[in-house]
Order: C-alpha cells, then structure tokens, then sequence
C-alpha cells in the first residue's frame, strides 16, 4: 500500500524521520493564515500570487519557492492508497489544514485514497504543549496509534466551506459561520482557530487588531527587542501559531504607523 504523510513543517519532518512509520513525506511550507488567498487553490493565479508575496514578505527566490513549495504539490497528484496529514490546534495549521483539504477536493477523487488526520490539542505530560516539533519520533507514533482519524466526505465539505469564508476575510460573515455551526465532523480544534482569525479581523478603537493592539502593549509594557517580543507573544497567544516572520509582518505594520520604534 503506498502512503504520504503530509508534514506541517521542517522541524515535525525531522522527529518524523525517527519513527518507524512506513510513506513518502510532503512538507507542507507555505504560511497560508498571511498573504493573498482565494477560493480556487488549485489554480495556477492562487500559486503565482502566494510566490510573488513570499518573495516580498521572506525575501525568498523563485526558484526557491518552486523547489521549497510547488515541487512538494507535485505529490499530490500521486495515486496513493493513503494520505495522513498532521496539522496540529493553532491558527496557522489549521488555516494550512483546510487549504490542503481543499486542494485535496479540487483536484483528488476523494473516493480513492483513505484520508486521515493526525491533529493534537495536547500530548500526555507535557503541560505546555506548543506543536509536534517538539515531539520525538516515539511520541508521533503514540499520536498515531491514538488519535489519528480517517476523515469524511462530510469533512471535506466542512473544510472547503470554512475556506471560503476564510478567504473572504469578512469579519461579520465569519461571526454569524461561527455562531450557527454547531457541528465540525472530525475537524474538533477549528473552531478556535476559527475565533482568533475573527479577532484578526475586528478592529478595535485604536485602529488596530487583536495582534497589533497585543503587540503594541508588550512595547509600551518596555520589552523592546524583536526577540523578547516574540516570547512575551507567545506565551499568552499561542492559538495564533505565529513564527518569527508572521510576527515580524505586524511588527513592521506598527513601525509604518509610527506606533513602535526600533
């Protein structure tokens, strides 16, 4: 039976390596909760659009764009018997999550492979769970074996429509998603994830959202540098899932508004 695993990052690939799970791996690189979207994944505009903003935001290449990000889609268009994706609770992975799903429904007969996810909340004994990286190969295993679950059609309908309003980026339409869905199938860590986006989306007197206003107190509170931001960040506002660089992004919004200074 061949198998993939789509990985969500560098640093889950190389614990992931160390476990004696049989399939080819697909790292899953692009930081789909920042820059351009929209509804038709597939195409070959979304693709173009996501490489021009990399190479803006990332001071990425071309080329390594096409090697880091496009040649891993090529994979997908693979006949595998399965594919087991592992994303894990915050925004960012879960935004990521449902682009995969949809590109999964764009382009795959979902009736051919078996589907799962691998998609952990928390992991025993470690009180501040922060993401699979921090896992070794043994303990992927365990959340293998233990909570990996085999998705259905009704799941990839859930994720194409959560998509959608994503894209949107309409705050109002997000709310009234959130307020009268009820039920999430198999996808049980999107609605918070869901939540902090619409706290991205509303702004607040100041003129700023929820990161920006966050950000902007951390400042004013005397942490100063780049490095302590991002930990006091994300100490309190991990469900966001942010890195250095989507950090950086409103970091740099603030310093255009002249709100912050380094």
């Amino acid at each position: 039976m061949s198998t993939l695993h789509i990985l969500n990052g560098d640093s889950t690939m190389q614990s992931f390596e160390q476990t004696g799970l049989e399939g080819d791996i697909m790292v899953w690189r692009e930081v789909l909760s920042e820059g351009p979207l929209e509804e038709n994944i597939s195409s070959g505009s979304f693709w173009k659009n996501r490489q021009d903003w990399i190479s803006k935001a990332v001071n990425e290449t071309t080329e390594g764009y096409q090697e880091k990000v496009l040649n891993e889609l090529t994979k997908l268009s693979e006949p595998y018997d399965e594919i087991n994706l592992w994303f894990e609770f915050d925004l960012h992975c879960q935004t990521n999550m449902l682009g995969v799903m949809t590109y999964l429904k764009q382009q795959t007969d979902l009736s051919t492979p078996a589907i799962y996810l691998i998609c952990p909340a928390d992991y025993p004994g470690k009180e501040n769970f922060m993401g699979m990286g921090e896992l070794n190969g043994e303990e992927l295993e365990y959340l293998y074996d233990n909570i990996r679950e085999q998705l259905s059609e009704m799941d990839f309908i859930i994720a194409e429509e959560a998509w959608n309003i994503y894209v949107s980026r309409d705050a109002e339409k997000l709310k009234q998603y959130l307020n009268k869905t009820d039920f999430w199938g198999s996808l049980h860590l999107l609605k918070p994830a869901l939540q902090a986006q619409l706290k991205r989306l509303q702004i607040n007197e100041n003129g700023l959202n929820y990161i920006e206003q966050k950000l902007r107190d951390i400042y004013n509170y005397g942490i100063k540098t780049r490095s302590e931001i991002h930990i006091r960040f994300w100490e309190t506002e991990k469900i966001f899932g942010m890195g250095d660089m989507e950090i950086d992004i409103y970091l740099h919004r603030l310093k255009d508004k002249g709100l912050i200074n380094f």
